[in-house]
């Protein structure tokens, strides 16, 4: 299959064209489509002599190129109608049939220039669908965020995640503005089924199944949420946002691509003494604490038992003995039996540690024993849910 992309540079054209190439070499086998591809990609720095081999040669089209922001309005109808009508001239003259995607925008349904110039493109999309029986696809998107949207631009998301992450200052002119926002991959996952001829048609306009509506200033507070999750000296330190709300994830995963290439890693607070250390790694709201236990060559730590506070070792480096007692005695009088967990490197499991027995880790090699601990709570000094009791 040949598949035409304009505007192959853009936002929604370069997310595009790398899931068609991650699909034509094997690596993305999860959208069940054929890796036999063949991928044109058209832009505005394209030789416009290659246009007329692409148009003979494609068997879809992804119709994406336009003009958002240019220095002036008639610029509008040049690039949103004027190449469009190009495009579909250059099919009918060899007779090329395709389908053809077309990516328009909500502002279609709105009486100002950009929006003329996007309702004009539809209506001649749709015309030679009528004269030549053609299938087209036409999407009044949303905004559409993601990685790789330019900043500064046409995305408001963008530019604050930009300028957030870069300790750029940004302005909110009225936090309660709902936004209308899609995700890219969203919008790939649409186009791609549009691409098999399962589009989402309501009547003639196609549409991403999954928007968000969402205020302006809460967009703004989640965004400095992410940048104080990185700041070791801010109350949120290690805080993973909530990764059960599908939008916040998206927001997460957009904010992190923004960030300084030299500001991709960040210091953690380790707390040192002569047994090693102890250094918290990620934090969550509902799912506790993640952390790592470095003890050195014949150091025990722990011997501590708790109520209600539960963890996971899993030894990633040496070898150590986990052992657990049972607080009190039984009915004999006796102190309960101590039980032992061996672990190693070589061997990796979890070894959960009950409420209600004491339990120490004792390395028993020469080297560093480090041990990752999951924690079912973040630890809170004013109720540590901690006591010391020898195993």
């Amino acid at each position: 299959m040949n598949i035409l992309i304009t505007g192959a540079k853009g936002f929604i054209g370069k997310n595009l064209a790398e899931t068609l190439n991650n699909i034509k070499n094997g690596k993305d086998q999860s959208f069940n489509l054929t890796n036999n591809l063949t991928i044109f990609k058209f832009d505005i720095d394209t030789d416009p002599k290659m246009l007329d081999f692409y148009c003979q040669k494609a068997d879809f089209i992804f119709h994406l190129a336009g003009v958002n922001r240019p220095e002036d309005q008639s610029e509008y109808m040049k690039g949103n109608l004027g190449f469009t009508s190009i495009l579909l001239d250059t099919l009918r003259k060899y007779k090329k049939r395709p389908p053809v995607m077309l990516s328009s925008s909500i502002q279609a349904e709105m009486n100002n220039p950009y929006g003329q110039s996007k309702r004009a493109g539809e209506e001649l999309v749709f015309q030679y669908s009528i004269d030549t029986k053609s299938p087209v696809y036409v999407y009044r998107f949303p905004n559409v965020f993601g990685k790789w949207c330019r900043p500064n631009y046409n995305s408001v998301v963008a530019t604050f995640c930009n300028n957030i992450a870069n300790d750029i200052p940004i302005m909110v002119s009225d936090p309660a503005i709902v936004m209308n926002l899609v995700y890219i991959d969203d919008v790939i996952v649409e186009l791609i089924n549009c691409l098999k001829g399962n589009a989402t048609k309501d009547n003639n306009l196609c549409s991403v199944s999954e928007t968000y509506k969402i205020a302006l200033g809460e967009i703004v507070d989640l965004l400095y949420s992410f940048k104080a999750s990185r700041d070791m000296f801010s109350d949120a330190k290690l805080t993973i946002p909530d990764m059960s709300n599908t939008f916040t994830k998206k927001l997460y995963a957009t904010y992190l691509s923004y960030l300084p290439t030299d500001g991709f890693s960040y210091d953690l607070k380790m707390n040192c003494d002569n047994r090693g250390s102890f250094t918290e790694i990620i934090r969550s709201y509902d799912k506790g604490q993640f952390s790592v236990n470095i003890s050195k060559p014949g150091i025990t730590k722990g011997n501590h038992w708790h109520n209600t506070k539960n963890e996971k070792f899993i030894v990633v480096s040496g070898r150590g003995v986990i052992r657990f007692r049972k607080i009190g005695i039984d009915m004999h009088g006796c102190k309960y039996p101590i039980i032992e967990y061996f672990v190693d490197d070589e061997h990796l499991k979890v070894v959960d540690i009950p409420t209600g027995y004491t339990h120490h880790i004792e390395n028993l090699c020469n080297n560093d024993l480090v041990t990752l601990i999951w924690c079912n709570e973040c630890f809170n000094s004013n109720k540590p849910d901690t006591f010391y009791e020898e195993v």
